[in-house]
């Protein structure tokens, strides 16, 4: 893993949490226990801190970043799927955001509730909790997330991550 200090802030993180060899951290981010931060995933923490909850995957290729003033914060059991930008904005417990997605500063992901796949949440949009959000710009559908679906997931991920601190080799 590649972990950078930048203007003094060293990005903490907990001993029980997986960050993937190709990974990058950077500055003000904090990870929870039995998070996994996987390939190619960058979390710039230059401008703004990060914090990722505990049991949360940011999965491959995923951007996340902050700024002056709008941390990103995302919370316990989250799932963060690949590809996905997060800029200054709050993921609640529980929450899931789909692969290829954008959530922008001072959005709200609410508890239990679900960004769809390439959808792109706009600025200080809420998205209540237990609710999916679809399209550009997302469309909030009330009640239509899976709580149950995210708590597999985020089980998954950590299960996974386990998984490559115990097997993951180099070969070449």
């Amino acid at each position: 893993m590649t972990i950078y200090e930048l203007d003094g802030l060293t990005p903490r993180i907990h001993p029980d949490a997986y960050v993937h060899p190709d990974a990058v951290v950077i500055g003000d981010v904090e990870v929870g226990a039995e998070a996994s931060i996987w390939p190619g995933a960058v979390l710039r923490g230059d401008y703004g801190s990060i914090a990722v909850g505990e049991r949360s995957s940011v999965q491959d290729g995923t951007v996340v970043h902050a700024g002056p003033g709008f941390p990103t914060v995302i919370g316990r059991s989250c799932v963060v799927g690949h590809l996905a930008h997060l800029e200054g904005c709050s993921l609640e417990d529980e929450s899931l955001v789909g692969s290829g997605s954008v959530v922008l500063h001072h959005a709200v992901i609410g508890t239990g509730a679900t960004v769809g796949a390439n959808a792109v949440v706009p600025n200080r949009m809420q998205v209540p909790p237990g609710a999916l959000a679809l399209g550009v710009p997302a469309q909030i559908r009330p009640g239509a997330s899976s709580l149950e679906i995210i708590r597999l997931s985020a089980d998954e991920y950590v299960g996974n991550a386990r998984r490559y601190r115990q097997e993951l080799r180099v070969v070449s």
